[in-house]
């Protein structure tokens, strides 16, 4: 009896060097888990990015499924406040450059929303959201020089630099869309779900023809067609079509506008999906309230109906 307790404490103290061996890699593991986690934190927008548009309202936000980040993702331009607008306009003018001069003068009065998902959604899910993150808002500042506004070529480059440079069993869909003060909307869609468009007349979600819900492919899944460097970019599946963008000339006073992650129109409880039938109830109960008072008010009724099984991600854009 004796002799086999010894022999236990022999092995036991002969594997503590192991186990301390195991716990450091752990306690290291956990430390980078817990920076890349405050990496991921800082590039989710704050509440000072939103932008601010007369007579629009809009807010949003994501909800991870896991943590504090996951693969859902949201950048807002507020173009007078992101940009100096009044700098690259003297600039434009003083080159000559009218056309630049006419488009910055308009991005006073309108702003961007740009909502990602990457496939998955694990914390790791949310380097690619990242990556994204910093590629849309650099790419941004180029078209705001050359062109004077964001235009669809920035989304060829994301779409190719994503495909040269992630894997196959990965890819983002994406939908960046701007709104005027005046209700105007246009967006381009990769391979993203549509916008929902509450109408206060109608009281209702309203259909919007099928020709204005053009979309193209996830991002990085096909090269584009006509890319300069197309040559370079060899693809057994094909190429993809240009980027096109969709105006919708909907939104009236008091309409809602909602720009959405599939985690939401895929939320179900058995067999019963809670889009479009409970958020056009919810919608018509709430419409009353501001945009962020409505998202507020969707995400405990989305909580309610049921446990999310996906990150949830939608942008209320409310029309005065």
């Amino acid at each position: 009896m004796y002799k086999n307790f010894t022999v236990f404490d022999q092995i036991v103290e002969e594997a503590a060097p192991d186990m301390a061996s195991v716990n450091a890699s752990m306690q290291a593991l956990m430390g980078e888990l817990d920076n890349f986690q405050d990496i991921a934190r800082y590039v989710k927008p704050l509440p000072g990015e939103i932008p601010t548009l007369d007579g629009v309202d809009i807010y949003g936000e994501t909800i991870p499924l896991n943590g504090i980040v996951g693969g859902d993702h949201v950048v807002y331009v507020d173009f007078k406040t992101r940009y100096d607008l009044d700098a690259r306009i003297e600039k434009a003018r003083d080159q000559g450059q009218e056309h630049i001069v006419q488009e910055l003068e308009e991005c006073r009065f309108k702003a961007g929303v740009a909502l990602a998902d990457v496939s998955g959604h694990l914390i790791t899910d949310a380097l690619l959201a990242a990556m994204l993150h910093q590629a849309f808002l650099l790419g941004a500042i180029y078209e705001m020089d050359y062109y004077g506004n964001i235009t669809p070529k920035l989304f060829e480059n994301l779409n190719t630099r994503f495909y040269n440079s992630s894997s196959l069993s990965k890819f983002i869909t994406m939908i960046y869309g701007e709104i005027s003060r005046d209700g105007h909307f246009q967006f381009l869609s990769a391979g993203h779900p549509m916008p929902i468009i509450y109408s206060r007349k109608y009281e209702a979600i309203v259909e919007v023809p099928k020709n204005k819900m053009i979309a193209s492919p996830p991002i990085g899944t096909l090269p584009s067609g006509r890319d300069i460097d197309r040559n370079a970019n060899k693809s057994v599946l094909g190429y993809k079509e240009e980027y096109e963008i969709n105006k919708w000339n909907l939104m009236g006073t008091g309409d809602i506008l909602i720009l959405y992650t599939d985690g939401l129109i895929e939320h179900h409880r058995n067999d019963e999906l809670y889009a479009p039938h409970h958020l056009e109830q919810k919608l018509h109960e709430i419409r009353d309230l501001t945009a962020q008072e409505i998202f507020h008010a969707l995400k405990e009724d989305l909580m309610a109906f049921t446990k999310p099984e996906d990150d949830i991600s939608y942008v209320i854009i409310k029309r005065h």
